[in-house]
């Protein structure tokens, strides 16, 4: 069930990506849900545009993230959290610059996830020396395997 949501999801992100197009070319953009005013991008459209490509790569980074396989799969949580911050950082407007100081709060994530990524690493490559396993064995054996997504989130917190 999952797995064809997931599949269904990435059959149609174009068409997702593509949903800017549907919104007006002006500054004030009303739905019955909502009025968008789009007073620092000055063009509703644009603001969506740039939204959707923040978005859409941020779901295939969850995505990937959540059905990973490999010992490495927390390297991900860098693009992850920078995708994250520009979709914040577009959500205020009073924001000037969208991208300009995000490796800076990128920071403290790395500095966790660089050292963690290594030390696993290490340890695989110290039983690669030390004992007659295959690097898939190794991996396998490095692997937690959570019974589901809601398993794989409770894991980290």
């Amino acid at each position: 069930m999952l797995g064809s949501l997931i599949a269904t999801f990435i059959a149609i992100s174009p068409y997702l990506f593509y949903l800017y197009e549907s919104v007006p070319d002006t500054q004030v953009w009303n739905t019955f849900l909502f009025t968008y005013d789009s007073t620092y991008w000055e063009d509703a459209n644009y603001a969506m545009w740039i939204l959707t490509g923040k978005i859409i790569p941020l779901l295939f980074l969850i995505i990937w993230f959540f059905t990973c396989r490999h010992w490495w799969y927390h390297a991900i949580l860098v693009p992850i959290a920078m995708y994250t911050y520009q979709i914040f950082g577009f959500l205020n407007d009073d924001l000037k610059y969208l991208d300009e100081f995000q490796l800076l709060y990128l920071v403290p994530i790395m500095a966790i996830v660089i050292p963690s990524i290594y030390l696993i690493r290490a340890r695989i490559f110290d039983k690669l020396n030390s004992i007659d396993k295959s690097m898939q064995e190794l991996e396998d054996e490095l692997m937690i395997k959570p019974k589901g997504v809601w398993d794989k989130v409770k894991q980290y917190f």
